[in-house]
């Protein structure tokens, strides 16, 4: 099906966006995305700088996660603007928490950002008898084979060394959460590619966000996570709103005054 679209953008005379030296294409085909739309926010120096600090996190891996990471710097600029701490649950090497901080001068900023995540993988004693079944499990023993995730707690803290007020909170959530108890936040990146922990989470902190606060979902519109979609779905309800689902496959909520 890729293919077959690619084909009609050429067809139709535009160039499928390839990162050509000098400028942009036409087209944007990245990440699971393929937009005809203007995307020259990729222009945008602030952004080229936070990208590239994210790139720096990942130990030089390049996801082409643009319209991504340009999506969670619009939400944590909008968080900036109201009071509260920023909250991280997955964090993995730290890509989009990088960017953030460095997007946002984070130093000049009077707030923490906690840093939640196992620093090994998912742990299987939280994935679903429905995320077994996707071989949830292989998939994260395989992510740390390779590399992209990451067990080395001491070069994550390395690469955020030098921003002040970083809390890291190591554990497994729902368990750490208990030591995860900000008294206000307006943001709250969501990424553990897994349903019950991403649940766990947003009702933890949803009485801390502050209203006007972000929460942006990693997974929560992209193909094969569609348990994570369903049950925060339901999750927000609970919370009289829903997820407003994004072509980039993330999921937006903002918690009204």
């Amino acid at each position: 099906m890729k293919s077959v679209i690619r084909r009609l953008i050429q067809a139709a005379g535009f160039d499928i966006y390839r990162l050509p030296p000098g400028g942009r294409a036409d087209v944007y085909e990245r990440d699971g995305l393929i937009s005809i739309h203007n995307h020259d926010f990729m222009d945008d120096p602030a952004f080229r700088r936070a990208y590239d600090r994210g790139v720096q996190a990942t130990l030089g891996r390049d996801y082409d996660w643009h319209w991504r990471v340009h999506t969670g710097l619009w939400a944590a600029s909008a968080a900036a603007r109201i009071g509260g701490d920023f909250v991280e649950c997955g964090v993995n090497r730290g890509a989009l928490s990088s960017s953030i901080m460095e997007f946002l001068g984070w130093n000049d900023l009077d707030r923490t950002f906690w840093l939640l995540d196992t620093f090994g993988g998912i742990d299987e004693r939280f994935v679903t008898d429905e995320e077994h079944g996707r071989a949830k499990m292989a998939e994260s023993e395989r992510k740390l084979d390779n590399g992209v995730y990451t067990a080395d707690l001491a070069g994550v803290e390395a690469n955020f060394a030098e921003w002040a007020r970083v809390r890291f909170v190591v554990g497994a959530i729902p368990d750490s959460l208990a030591e995860a108890v900000p008294e206000r936040v307006a943001f709250i990146h969501i990424d553990m590619n897994c349903a019950p922990p991403e649940v766990a989470a947003l009702r933890h902190f949803w009485p801390r966000l502050s209203p006007g606060g972000v929460v942006l979902l990693d997974d929560y519109a992209y193909r094969g996570f569609e348990p994570q979609k369903h049950a925060m779905d339901a999750a927000a309800a609970e919370f009289g709103v829903t997820v407003l689902s994004l072509p980039t496959g993330q999921g937006l909520i903002v918690k009204p005054a």
